[in-house]
């Protein structure tokens, strides 16, 4: 590949098969280059310098997905052994490359340069999830045709709550509601699961949502593999399951963390049962689940595998679905549908608060919170009326900062610090008049 002959790429071969993980454990790229030299010289002691910068820039070359791993419009690239390369771009739709690998030589080999970045060393190889050094995903699966090989794009930038409101996922009102959830007044942040279909948008909200939290909270992350960015979380153990730590496992021992918050990349098993444990138990708990409505998500957790009892259901507070669809240009992403848990009949009653109208494309307002709104004011010992009045606050924030540019993760998250740390102040530099903070906590 890329110019190595023979030669080298039998020495590069051999380099690989014995680096597996290396470049997990050394981070520092220049570190990194100096073991494949040293290696290098030990299989071939008189190798020529230039021969070794050849084998060390191959090393390192993704080809021939390297311009996909760095295009921010691209989600999603499917390999399909040797047969074809598959891209799922955001503004496109799936697309088709011209280039392939070539052969099962060429196809184990691009494995083997993944296979540096490998965490989970006690898989036997026929199933791999890897984490490669842009923060994408590499899912690698065997076949009787070769590898079978999954990537799921992770932007350079994660998408914002902002940039979420300006790609139409959602409203300014829609967004407020998920900082009130998230935040919980200080005194009862909401126990919430976000569903949808398979690559619906569910772990990018969930994500974005990471800007609410308070400075001050505990959170332990789960993931079967590390997604979440929580670089702007100042107290947080990213935990990531393994052979031997399977899901269930890290949900119970999670409990043993002093966590103010467990998030769950995604519930889909057992564990399902230990977050409603620790949700009962006042471990506030968010994560993502599989379910194209609120009701399709409550039929999931009832039955086979989660099993979780219907009379505790209603410690889960809000449903918040995300979908995906076509236009007739373009893949979109919305918000479709915000629940909450209501109470118990014969089945766990659900209030909509909000449902997206496919037929119009339209969005009805978002109504406001009954159950979850009530339990705070009760709690805080304010008004009903206040804390819509404070959610009212909250969304002219962010309107406010999407009007003056500020629209990453950080500046969020440091603005939203910032109010909580000193509401009246905040409001008087965004130059937010003639509205005060409700809620002072």
């Amino acid at each position: 590949m890329a110019g190595l002959d023979d030669r080298l790429l039998s020495i590069e071969d051999e380099i690989l098969r014995n680096m597996g993980g290396l470049f997990w454990i050394v981070t520092d790229v220049n570190k990194r280059n100096q073991r494949v030299r040293e290696l290098a010289l030990r299989i071939e002691p008189l190798m020529a310098q230039a021969d070794i910068d050849k084998i060390v820039e191959d090393m390192n070359n993704f080809y021939p997905i390297a311009e996909l791993l760095v295009d921010e419009d691209i989600e999603d690239i499917m390999i399909n052994h040797t047969e074809g390369i598959f891209a799922f771009n955001s503004r496109k739709g799936l697309q088709k490359l011209e280039e392939k690998l070539d052969d099962r030589e060429v196809l184990s080999r691009f494995v083997a340069k993944l296979k540096l970045y490998m965490t989970n060393t006690e898989y036997d190889g026929n199933v791999m999830d890897i984490h490669l050094p842009n923060g994408s995903r590499a899912n690698v699966v065997s076949s009787p045709l070769g590898q079978n090989i999954t990537i799921r794009n992770m932007k350079r930038t994660p998408l914002s709550i902002i940039d979420l409101i300006n790609n139409g996922t959602m409203d300014y009102d829609i967004a407020a509601r998920l900082w009130l959830y998230v935040d919980g007044l200080k005194v009862r942040p909401a126990n919430l699961l976000i569903g949808g279909i398979p690559a619906a948008g569910k772990t990018t909200l969930l994500n974005a949502m990471f800007s609410f939290f308070r400075p001050d909270q505990r959170i332990v992350t789960i993931e079967e593999t590390y997604e979440l960015d929580t670089s702007e979380v100042e107290n947080c153990a990213a935990l990531e399951t393994s052979k031997d730590l399977p899901m269930q496992a890290l949900v119970k021992n999670a409990l043993r963390m002093r966590p103010d918050l467990v998030i769950i990349g995604e519930v889909r098993g057992a564990e399902a049962n230990d977050m409603i444990t620790a949700m009962n138990i006042g471990k506030i708990s968010m994560g993502t689940i599989h379910g194209a409505t609120s009701r399709d998500i409550i039929n999931r957790l009832q039955h086979t595998p989660m099993n979780v009892p219907m009379d505790i259901m209603p410690v889960i507070d809000a449903i918040v679905v995300v979908s995906s669809f076509y236009s007739t240009t373009s893949s979109m992403r919305k918000v479709t549908q915000i629940s909450e848990i209501s109470g118990l009949e014969t089945q766990v009653l659900l209030s909509d608060l909000y449902k997206y109208d496919y037929k119009t494309g339209g969005a009805a307002p978002i109504l406001p919170s009954v159950t979850y709104r009530d339990m705070l004011s009760n709690l805080v010992g304010i008004t009903p009326q206040a804390i819509l009045a404070e959610e009212r606050v909250r969304a002219m924030i962010l309107e406010k900062m999407n009007g003056i540019g500020k629209r990453d993760i950080r500046s969020i998250s440091e603005t939203v610090k910032a109010y909580y740390d000193n509401p009246d102040a905040t409001l008087h530099k965004l130059d937010i008049r003639g509205v005060d903070p409700v809620v002072k906590v």
